[in-house]
């Protein structure tokens, strides 16, 4: 196999970025609940990925300061989709633990773009469905780099 001139690398790189941040932003429109903030959603998609999370940990998940962070948990708190429990180990911190209203919302979400994301590739060919399929565990592989 050849290996890619830095060129080549740079413009796959550009090309990748460019696309994903489209695909990303067409996604965002596809929310089941408009008052809630991409950051808001996206913590709670960390704590169903993760589970449930000490602010800070989430804070570091979600490269945002601390602070930050206490003042999206208690939003989503008031809003009834997360809560705070001691933490096991350190009566000082808080666990924090989405709510089943949180799951179903979320559930809903991932629905409603896996339908959207469907519709969108009803188009491809079956070349286009062998090589999205190929590609999808690399995607994954950069998300959790």
């Amino acid at each position: 196999m050849s290996e890619l001139s830095p060129d080549a690398k740079a413009a796959a790189v550009d090309s990748l970025r460019s696309t994903v941040m489209r695909l990303s932003r067409r996604l965002k429109h596809q929310r089941v609940d408009e008052s809630l903030s991409p950051t808001e959603m996206s913590v709670l998609g960390t704590l169903a990925r993760c589970g449930s999370a000490t602010p800070g940990e989430l804070a570091r998940k979600e490269h945002v300061q601390p602070p930050s962070m206490t003042r999206i948990v208690a939003l989503l708190e008031a809003k009834g989709l997360v809560r705070l429990e001691p933490h096991p180990d350190d009566r000082r911190q808080k666990v924090v633990s989405q709510t089943e209203e949180a799951e179903a919302m979320l559930a809903e979400s991932r629905r409603k773009r896996n339908v959207w994301l469907a519709q969108l590739a009803e188009g491809l060919n079956e070349d286009d469905w062998t090589k999205l399929q190929a590609a999808a565990p690399v995607l994954e592989k950069l998300a959790q780099l």
